[in-house]
């Protein structure tokens, strides 16, 4: 019996979890120490699932399948795909970097303080959310994805309820009651997808008798199952409800600006970096290959949906005075260039799609942690409270810099390629909404740049002129997310490499093909 590589993969965080969350309240700094080191095993674990994936052998691989449950088809089923792979090596490359920059998020708070704090709890949930999210990406068993879809939703309630942003104009108590009302409303809407997913998965239960996906689908591809048209749409909305509900698109997006702004920057990061690439994942995995017909016979209206998120999440992007809630709408502008990708079904779009998954990815992470560093030295995430932070921490501005121009996909830097790869794959087959959507672009170096220029330069406001530039532990979080931004900006190879065989088998499921230039290219 082979090593069971995906399995050790989520079980090691897991365990950590228990681990860092058993260590005693005294020894806060060991728990913490812990909790990094045990994410640099699973990020070690992830490169050697890198290492031995085959890009150009089978479908599902490392595939491991054990029975669960029976009695009602249910099956512990794992099997990693090139988007899988690329993702999971994702979260754990960025789980190391969140702990680190989250070192001193769980500290206790000034004396006198009517909250406690505990510093295992936090890195403990951490390392659960990554235990989560890395089975999720491996399932292929569609009820064994649903539980971890589901139960990532505790974790991450804890974190945005318990352990939010310090930073806060109108004092604690108030504070903590925005953290809770964003716990509560991140909580309430991805239950409610998950409620109408059940649903869903049970009717797949009734139609195919297995929650097997690799079972179901290729018994779609033979013609050995046929869903009822209505049937299928009706299974396809249930699935993709819950998805747009965590991916976020617009008009369910309306939790993500305020988990982002009350939760910790690092958290933050967790959420839009990490948990949400799930939601954008299984509509790519579950929805495409699961319903090819109900997914082509939705794609008029989940692109103007996406265009919408595009539009929509730039324009408020630009208007807001608040750092962290910039970057969540700034966000949402993302997965609706995302989720306009995959849908426009042409290997391009969907490609850019997955790329567009790593790169935002890093490039979040990058801007988000040093706008963090940047509110824990002040103590305020108002645009308005800053202003020549260059001239006293060019270090910190520099890295901000280079965050911010990521975002708005700067040639050169990661995001470029992607959103170049979605935007032509989706002219080639629906030119208004491609033409529409580079609106996108000139709103995202609006909303960058307006945010560097008020808070980096101008004059030296009294309250940053002694404000520290970046420490030794900041850079190390820092540093490799800008290294890795240029090299994904100038080399994308091996992510496409990765991905692209993946990306064609999707493409043969829902029985498309590229459409055919009008210009044939000269010879």
């Amino acid at each position: 019996m082979s090593f069971p590589l995906l399995t050790a993969t989520a079980v090691l965080p897991a365990l950590g979890a228990i681990a860092t969350a058993a260590v005693p309240a005294a020894k806060r700094t060991a728990a913490k120490w812990l909790a990094l080191v045990v994410s640099l095993g699973t990020l070690a674990l992830a490169v050697t699932v890198l290492v031995r994936f085959d890009p150009d052998g089978a479908r599902y691989q490392l595939t491991e399948s054990h029975a669960w449950i029976p009695e009602f088809g249910v099956r512990y089923e794992l099997g990693v795909d090139g988007i899988a792979v690329a993702l999971i090596a994702l979260t754990a490359v960025l789980i190391p970097f969140i702990i680190l920059a989250g070192w001193h998020d769980a500290d206790p708070l000034e004396t006198g303080s009517k909250r406690w704090r505990p510093t295992q709890g936090f890195f403990a949930l951490i390392l659960a959310v990554e235990a989560m999210v890395i089975i999720s990406f491996e399932a292929t068993d569609v009820f064994l994805f649903y539980i971890f879809f589901e139960a990532m939703l505790i974790p991450m309630y804890f974190l945005i309820g318990g352990f939010g942003d310090r930073a806060h104009e109108h004092g604690e108590e108030t504070a903590a009651t925005q953290r809770s009302y964003a716990a509560v409303k991140f909580l309430l809407y991805n239950l409610v997808g998950g409620l109408i997913m059940l649903a869903a998965v049970i009717g797949l239960y009734v139609v195919a008798g297995n929650f097997s996906l690799t079972e179901i689908a290729e018994a779609r591809a033979n013609g050995s199952l046929h869903m009822a048209t209505s049937t299928e749409r009706w299974l396809f909305l249930g699935f993709f409800f819950a998805f747009a509900v965590k991916a976020p698109l617009w008009p369910l997006h309306t939790w993500l600006p305020n988990a982002m702004g009350e939760a910790t920057a690092p958290v933050a990061v967790l959420i839009t970096a990490v948990v949400d690439k799930v939601g954008t994942f299984a509509m790519l995995r579950f929805c495409l290959q699961l319903f090819p017909e109900a997914s082509k016979w939705a794609t008029p209206a989940i692109l103007v949906l996406a265009l919408i998120s595009i539009i929509y999440g730039a324009l408020l992007a630009v208007g807001q005075r608040d750092i962290k809630r910039l970057v969540a709408y700034a966000s949402i502008s993302h997965f609706g260039f995302i989720i306009m990708g995959i849908f426009a079904m042409t290997s391009q779009g969907q490609s850019g799609a997955t790329l567009y998954m790593v790169n935002h990815g890093i490039s979040t992470a990058a801007l988000m942690l040093v706008a963090g560093f940047l509110i824990s030295r002040r103590g305020s995430r108002l645009i308005a409270d800053y202003g020549g932070v260059q001239k006293v921490a060019p270090v910190l501005a520099g890295t901000f810099l280079i965050g911010g121009l990521a975002t708005l996909s700067l040639p050169g830097l990661a995001p470029f390629v992607s959103e170049f790869l979605v935007l032509v794959g989706t002219f080639s087959r629906y030119p208004v909404i491609g033409i529409i959507a580079t609106l996108g672009i000139v709103l995202a170096a609006l909303y960058t740049l307006v945010l560097y220029q008020r808070t980096m330069t101008g004059p030296v406001k009294a309250e940053v002129a002694h404000m520290p530039d970046l420490r030794v532990r900041e850079l190390v979080v820092v540093a490799p997310l800008v290294v890795l931004l240029i090299f994904l900006g100038v080399y994308p190879k091996p992510v496409t490499d990765i991905v692209n065989p993946a990306v064609k088998q999707t493409m043969s499921d829902v029985h498309k093909k590229d459409p055919q230039p009008e210009v044939e290219a000269a010879k």
